[in-house]
Formats: C-alpha cells, sequence, structure tokens
C-alpha cells in the first residue's frame, strides 16, 4: 500500500526528470556504473591494446578504507567510501595526483563473514554528493571539504532490517530528489528533497535488495526502477505510486545486478541458479503494464551488472563472461576470460576486474572472445569487488585500502 509524507513547495510544483547528475564533465564518473548507470563511458582515443606487463601506472595511493566501494568523479577529483576503527569515512582524493584531499564520517562500521565495511558508491551531483552507508546513514556532504549538510540512518528512521551483506546500494538523484530502497514496512522505497533531506514520498513494503535504482520514462510517466529483495518494482518518481512488480527473477539470496533500460525494455539478473528476464513495459490510461519478452538462465549476473553494447549484453553469468542477444536472449558466445569480476565499457573494449586481482581488457563484439591484454595486481586478501570506472583517460580500479590509476589513453 502506498504511503506518501508530502514536501510542501510554494508555488507550482515542478520536477526535473532526469537521473543524469548535473554540472559534470564528460570524462566525468559521477555516480554508480557512470554517468547514466549504464556502465558505459562514452570516451574515446583510449589503447586498443595494453602491454604485457599493462598499462602504465599514473599513480598509486593507500588511504581508502576497508570495504567493497567503488568510485566516482567530477570537478578534479575521486571520491569513494572505506571504513577504519570502527567507522566508516567518505573519502576524497585529487584526481591528478592520488593525493588524499578530506574525509568524513559516516556511521557505525558494518562487518561480516565476507568482509567489513561500506558497499556504496557515492553520487555526485553538482556540488554536493550522496552517500549510502552499510550500517543505513544516508549523508548529503559537499564536495569541497566534506562538509555535512544532512544526514538520516533509513534503517532506524523506517524500521527495516538489514540485508545479510549490509545496504550496498548508491543513492539515485533524479532532479531534486534522492532516492534509495530503504526496505521499511510502507517505506520502501523512499524519496528524499536532496536539498534538505526531508522525505517527500514512501512506497511498498519489500525488504532492501543490494541493487542500485535506475530510471526510465514510458509514456508520459517517468518511473525509478528498483529491484528490491523480493522483486524488480517501477514506481513513479513523482509520487511513488506502484506501477507494476515482477518476482520471477528474484532469488531469496541476494538480488544485487542493476537493472538496464533501452527504449521499452527492462532487462533484470540475479544468480544463485536463478537468472535473467527481459521485460517489455507499455503505458496504458491507468499506469504502466510489464510483460515478460523472454526468461533465461545463460545470463546470471551475480555481484556484478551486465552492460549493453549495440544488440548484445555483456557480463559474467555466474563466473563464465556470456555475450548475450538483448532481444532474444540468444548466447553469442561464452569465456572463462579473467575469471569471475565485473566490467565496464569504452571506446569499443571491455574493462574487466576479476575477484582475483586480474585486470583485462577484451573487444566488445558479439563474434567471439579477443584478449587485448591482461595483468595482475597484488590482492589485500579479500576478493577484489570493488567495480572498475573508467574517468579522463585513466582506468581506476580499488583492493579494500588500495586505489590504482592506469594511464590507458593512446
Amino acid at each position: 500500500m502506498l504511503s506518501r509524507s508530502v514536501l510542501a513547495l510554494s508555488g507550482v510544483f515542478c520536477l526535473a526528470l532526469s537521473a543524469s547528475v548535473s554540472n559534470q564533465s564528460p570524462t566525468d564518473w559521477p555516480q554508480w556504473r557512470g554517468p547514466n548507470r549504464d556502465g558505459r563511458s562514452a570516451e574515446t582515443g583510449l589503447l586498443s591494446q595494453w602491454p604485457s606487463q599493462g598499462p602504465p601506472l599514473a599513480w598509486k595511493a593507500g588511504g581508502a578504507g576497508i570495504g567493497y566501494s567503488s568510485m566516482s568523479t567530477a570537478a578534479g577529483k575521486l571520491f569513494t567510501v572505506g571504513s577504519r576503527g570502527g567507522t566508516e569515512y567518505v573519502h576524497a582524493f585529487d584526481l591528478a595526483t592520488g593525493k588524499k584531499l578530506w574525509e568524513a564520517a559516516n556511521g557505525s562500521e558494518f562487518s561480516n563473514d565476507r568482509g567489513n565495511g561500506p558497499r556504496s558508491t557515492p553520487t555526485i551531483d553538482g556540488n554536493r554528493l550522496y552517500v549510502l552507508g552499510a550500517s543505513g546513514d544516508l549523508t548529503c556532504l559537499e564536495t569541497a571539504a566534506g562538509k555535512r549538510v544532512w544526514s538520516v540512518n533509513v534503517l532506524s528512521t523506517f524500521g527495516g532490517s538489514n540485508p545479510r551483506w549490509g545496504l550496498s546500494e548508491s543513492p539515485l538523484v533524479v532532479g531534486e530528489r534522492v532516492l534509495v530502497n530503504a526496505g521499511g514496512p510502507g517505506a520502501s522505497m523512499v524519496a528524499f528533497d536532496k536539498q534538505s533531506g526531508k522525505v517527500i514520498w514512501k512506497s511498498e513494503s519489500d525488504g532492501a535488495g543490494y541493487s542500485s535504482a535506475v530510471t526510465q520514462r514510458v509514456g508520459d510517466t517517468q518511473q525509478a526502477v528498483f529491484f528490491t529483495a523480493t522483486r524488480a518494482v517501477g514506481v513513479d518518481v513523482k509520487d511513488g505510486h506502484f506501477l507494476w512488480g515482477y518476482p520471477r527473477v528474484a532469488n531469496r539470496v541476494a538480488n544485487i545486478a542493476t537493472p538496464i533500460v533501452k527504449d521499452n525494455f527492462v532487462f533484470l539478473s540475479s544468480d544463485y541458479g536463478t537468472g535473467a528476464a527481459l521485460l517489455k513495459l507499455d503505458a496504458t490510461g491507468s499506469g504502466i503494464t510489464a510483460a515478460e519478452v523472454y526468461f533465461t538462465q545463460e545470463m546470471r549476473n551475480h555481484h556484478s551488472s551486465s552492460v549493453l553494447v549495440g544488440d548484445h549484453l555483456y557480463g559474467f553469468s555466474s563466473a563464465i563472461l556470456t555475450a548475450l542477444r538483448f532481444a532474444d536472449g540468444v548466447t553469442a558466445w561464452k569465456d572463462r576470460s579473467v575469471g569471475k569480476g565485473s566490467l565496464v565499457f569504452a571506446d569499443g573494449h571491455l574493462y574487466l576486474f576479476s575477484e582475483g586481482g586480474v585486470v583485462g581488457l577484451a573487444e566488445a563484439t558479439p563474434t567471439g572472445y579477443v584478449e587485448k591484454g591482461r595483468f595482475s595486481i597484488q590482492q589485500a586478501g579479500l576478493p577484489t569487488w570493488a567495480h572498475p570506472i573508467i574517468s579522463g583517460g585513466r582506468l581506476y580500479i580499488r583492493d579494500q585500502d588500495t586505489i590504482y590509476a592506469y594511464n590507458v589513453k593512446k
């Protein structure tokens, strides 16, 4: 059942319905999975073949802390989240040199048997950033020096339970709203005013998953697509109104991968023996309907999401890198590649990062797996689960406390 808390605004209500964060350079990577949350960079002029030892290292920096958070970049800074001494911190580094510029505390450290620390990636929006700690602290900070603007613990505020491996979602900024899957009764999905932190609306009662939401326009409706603990679900960005739900792709362990949207279609995937589905969405007089186009077990995304390049999806189906045709789910090829991991896309290539510390470059082509280079980093002892990013002609990877910046520009 929908529950709403309306924020009073003077004058006519307006909403800029865009999921792209504002005031960013084309080479920035300002949020989880890049500018459009699809794992793709628009950069060109990058190396198409790596030397045997890998691309040149620009810098290596410690001080990121413990955790699996990925990174975001904007205005000459790199941001990530890590824990130290029982506290989780947001960190800012200088993109040119790797020097740490500031850090700001963001709640208590999350601990479990699969590795301590945060999992969320900061979302940069103009001169502010938004981050969700693994223990539920949703915080807005100024990017200049980390000054706190507002903060709320979504678990204690809305009565949700932290999932087994900690809240991992990266906040979604849409216009004046910040959206998260808080997982509370009557407050599964919550929209906050990004300036003040006040609640605008609350919707549904699903528990929190590990996935991060995306936006999509269907007809005249701008929706947010979430992958909660029990289903994929679409809600109206404006007021949180429930639009559609799809439970078949969810498993009972961990729904992690980010939904992939194209036109009126949504692709969803999870592992633990489940699989993937393509849904076709249609606007109706009363909202949106979702119909299954296909369901397949040929793409079972675990902690990593696929990327859509042209007509094909590329992603790790459990441990096997797989190319899958988007329209009908037909497999083009499979390869063990660098081993189970994560990937992003830039300039015709897939940048691969295995949980065993192997970094690889491969062509993004449905004709077959073509590797163009690989190298390894010395791991800190835990799986390398922080996802790589491409920004300003560099490949950034993280292993716990250490961040590596590699020059991949020709």
